[in-house]
């Protein structure tokens, strides 16, 4: 028997049941009825007969002649009350056993249609709980996809449930392996590269010692632009194949801010720009601190670049039971509006972009930090200035864990959640 019969079965028998049960009522109604107006009868007669024997012919007729009345003759007539006689005075206590025999049947009826009732709904909330654990399992990538058939009133939806879910993963399956070439074809655009550059670089050194002329040093920067962007993309296509080996261990956040700012130090003292990091104590983080302090040395640099000159890079750092916070600002002009929304995407340079950067440092901080359970908004201080604020959460998410992971930096950003002022 499918489970569709089972559940007709489950409503049609109460159903029935109480059909029965009531014809039943009736009949057992009119029952009692007739057998206790004919006992009533009986006896007044009898009691006349033993009183007036002489009259049993005139009773006896009288009874008949009361049978052969229709319902309509009878109906309505009050004639004992002209001698103070009323309804509720005849018959008294024949109807209770009767009364009480009904209720109990009626609430015998109620309770099973309530019991049917309850049943049906304890089976469609333990159906829906079933395609909700389904759901939550694919939505945590449990694996596999197979969902027990069955065949009730939810079948229809199981069914489309499963084609969707299917879909999904077909989809997701199609995404990954897109992910995957578009990273290997970045991997081998940078490692083709790195050919001509590695040759281009001898060939100048070879053109320099010979014949020393003024364009050498614009050819190099060139090259050594190239060379950033081959060693950038090379870091990306890791990111994205899931191949960037990060090794996870307790971090102290002044630590990390402190290596960072020491490896810019040429930079900085050719753009007299100071960087001001203040000691808070020890507030560790869970990362990797050769990456988070890459990750740190964009968003310097970046800061540095808007600054004035003899200007100061201004970091902070604290920490809650949620997560760590961390605080990079400039005192320049900050971002202009039309740009914060794409701060964070792979080679954007907005109109206010300084120096000869190629649009990926932002873009490789937002990933890292993302790798390790973070994220980085940006935003304008209202003072003035551009600000970076990192927030790195203390539970450990799927991609904190130390292994090979990808991630996609955001595209989009929620423009009034980016400029809310710390």
């Amino acid at each position: 028997m499918t489970e569709i019969r089972k559940q007709r079965l489950t409503v049609l028998v109460p159903v029935l049941v109480c059909v029965v049960s009531i014809i039943g009522i009736t009949v057992f109604w009119q029952y009692e009825y007739r057998r206790a107006a004919f006992e009533h009868v009986s006896k007044f007669c009898e009691i006349i007969i033993e009183n007036h024997p002489e009259a049993e012919e005139q009773v006896l007729s009288a009874l008949k002649q009361y049978h052969m009345l229709a319902e309509q003759e009878v109906k309505g007539n009050q004639f004992l009350k002209q001698y103070g006689y009323r309804n509720n005075e005849f018959c008294e206590g024949v109807p209770w056993n009767f009364l009480i025999l009904s209720v109990v049947l009626i609430f015998l009826l109620i309770c099973g249609f309530l019991f049917t009732v309850w049943r049906l709904n304890k089976r469609n909330r333990m159906r829906i709980a079933e395609l909700t654990s389904y759901l939550e399992q694919v939505n945590v990538g449990a694996a596999g996809t197979v969902i027990q058939t069955k065949e009730d009133e939810f079948s229809h939806l199981q069914d489309e449930m499963y084609k969707t879910v299917t879909s999904l993963y077909q989809t997701r399956e199609a995404a990954v392996q897109a992910k995957m070439n578009f990273a290997d074809n970045l991997a081998n655009i940078a490692h083709q590269l790195k050919t001509p550059i590695t040759a281009a670089f001898l060939s100048l050194q070879l053109m320099k010692n010979t014949t020393p002329n003024t364009y050498g040093e614009q050819i190099e920067r060139q090259l050594e632009r190239l060379n950033r962007l081959e060693e950038s993309l090379l870091t990306l296509s890791k990111i994205d194949a899931g191949t960037l080996h990060m090794e996870f261990s307790q971090m102290d956040i002044y630590t990390a801010l402190h290596l960072a700012a020491e490896n810019l130090n040429d930079l900085l003292r050719k753009e007299n720009v100071s960087v001001d990091i203040p000691d808070h104590g020890c507030i560790e983080i869970y990362g990797d601190m050769e990456w988070t302090m890459e990750a740190l040395m964009n968003l310097m640099k970046n800061c540095m670049e808007h600054s004035k000159y003899g200007g100061t890079v201004h970091c902070d750092y604290s920490s809650n039971p949620l997560y760590a916070e961390i605080l990079i600002w400039d005192d320049g002009e900050g971002f202009q509006a039309e740009d914060i929304p794409h701060l964070f995407e792979r080679f954007y340079r907005g109109k206010g972009a300084a120096g000869n950067g190629i649009g990926i440092g932002l873009s490789l901080a937002h990933s890292i930090f993302e790798l390790q359970n973070g994220n980085i908004t940006a935003r304008n201080l209202r003072s003035g200035g551009a600000c970076f604020e990192i927030r790195i959460y203390a539970h450990r998410a799927v991609s904190a864990i130390p292994q090979k992971v990808a991630a996609y930096p955001s595209e989009t950003h929620d423009f009034e959640e980016i400029m809310y002022s710390h």
